[in-house]
């Protein structure tokens, strides 16, 4: 039986017992109770006799993977801290594990003893934190607890970003640009989205002169502005907005404020996720969720708000049908003073009157495969493989990033290609 004087109950999961025998040495001085497994099904043994806090599992085992193995945990143990240990080599198998199996982090091999004990503290106190505040919570069936606890899901998914430093704000952006293409991900066929508003939010608000602080915060806000709408129910992820039920529409109005929520608890975000709350407010005054009009309504939202509808017109989540890029402006000018506030619309016209001039501009970027890659080069532009963002604009490549992309190429088996900045080619 477990007593007192145990923090918490962990279990290992790998088929070599050298991996097995170095996580136990690392963490037996630190008060766990910890148990091992040579593979998925021992693991599953153990967890059909001990209560367990938080497992680490390998990705790649023989008969059951880490991914098919967290799967049944998650079914079967839902309370249950999920880890995975995995290669740069298995993305592909890793996102399979955190849609299956939801787990709460994956840390690439070999690990770092440091980041590994924080994390694992951490998840424990942030399963204990849940646990006190599930207690709390009254049980019912009704469609307000349903949401609410898929924010806090959405909040637990986010947690891995409570600790980027502000030291580190390029790995920071790359955190947030992950988790924005894991929602875009969701929404199926309407991937990119946020990409794609998120490019031309910066763009306008360097336009109109922002600072450096608020240009980051519309960023930000951009990138995570659907945040709330994971709460959402699959079938209106992609349902028009003027083609909804009064009470569908209740239950999308509430995207805002739930994406606010969900990112209460980081610091660094808090005036992004005003601008998210906002961003739905009309310049009249007939939006949601609060009415707001005019100066009263954040510059930067107000700046979502025309960029996010230019790109919904055209993707067919605001009106009944996509609509050209012309058809989308002359829309945008006919709300100008309305729904819009007349001088962002202005500014975003001659933004996009610029636009062949910006294409010009990113010819000077150079496409080159993996073979051609050298230390110190630097990305002229995000690299998504299959969806997934892998690496973004601006990181600088070093020999071990520059081996991983090799490997992956060859996990693929296709070839990758990279547009790096001309300059820094020198």
């Amino acid at each position: 039986m477990e007593g007192p004087e145990y923090e918490g109950t962990l279990l290992f999961v790998d088929d070599e017992q050298n991996i097995l025998r170095a996580l136990k040495r690392l963490f037996r001085p630190l008060r766990y109770r910890i148990f091992t497994a040579l593979g998925g099904g021992l693991g599953l043994e153990v967890f059909e006799k001990e209560q367990i806090d938080l497992v680490i599992s390998d990705m790649r085992m023989p008969e059951m993977d880490g991914a098919a193995f967290l799967k049944q945990v998650a079914a079967h143990w839902p309370d249950t801290v999920r880890i995975l240990l995995t290669g740069y080599a298995d993305m592909e198998s890793t996102i399979r594990a955190v849609n299956e199996g939801h787990i709460y982090r994956y840390i690439n091999k070999p690990w770092e003893e440091h980041d590994l004990i924080l994390t694992v503290k951490q998840a424990l106190e942030r399963k204990n934190l849940e646990q006190e505040k599930q207690a709390l919570k009254e049980l019912n069936a009704n469609l307000e607890k349903k949401v609410e606890v898929r924010t806090e899901e959405v909040r637990q998914t986010m947690g891995f970003l409570e600790l980027a430093h502000d030291a580190l704000k390029k790995q920071f952006i790359t955190s947030v640009k992950v988790f924005a293409n894991l929602i875009d991900i969701r929404e199926g066929n309407l991937a990119g989205h946020s990409k794609r508003v998120s490019d031309l939010a910066k763009k306008l608000a360097i336009r109109l002169k922002f600072s450096e602080k608020d240009l980051d915060d519309v960023y930000f806000a951009a990138l995570l502005h659907d945040i709330g709408k994971i709460a959402l129910p699959d079938h209106l992820l992609t349902k028009p907005y003027h083609a909804l039920s009064q009470e569908d529409r209740v239950l999308v109005e509430k995207h805002s404020l739930i994406g606010q929520g969900a990112l209460m608890a980081l610091e660094q975000l808090q005036d992004a996720a005003t601008l998210i709350r906002s961003h739905h407010e009309h310049f009249d005054g007939g939006g949601y969720p609060e009415g707001l009009k005019y100066k009263e309504i954040p510059l930067g939202a107000r700046i979502l708000a025309v960029v996010n509808d230019y790109d919904a017109l055209q993707i067919g989540t605001l009106m009944t049908r996509k609509l050209p890029e012309r058809e989308a402006r002359n829309f945008l000018l006919e709300e100008s003073g309305k729904r819009y506030d007349p001088a962002v619309i202005n500014a975003f016209m001659l933004l996009l009157d610029e636009g062949n001039q910006i294409l010009e501009t990113s010819g000077r970027d150079l496409k080159l495969k993996s073979s051609s890659l050298k230390n110190g080069m630097v990305l002229a532009r995000d690299f998504f493989t299959n969806g997934v963002l892998v690496l973004a604009e601006g990181h600088v490549l070093t020999p071990g990033i520059i081996k991983k992309i090799y490997n992956f190429e060859v996990a693929l088996q296709h070839d990758i290609e990279l547009y790096i900045r001309r300059e820094s080619l020198d």
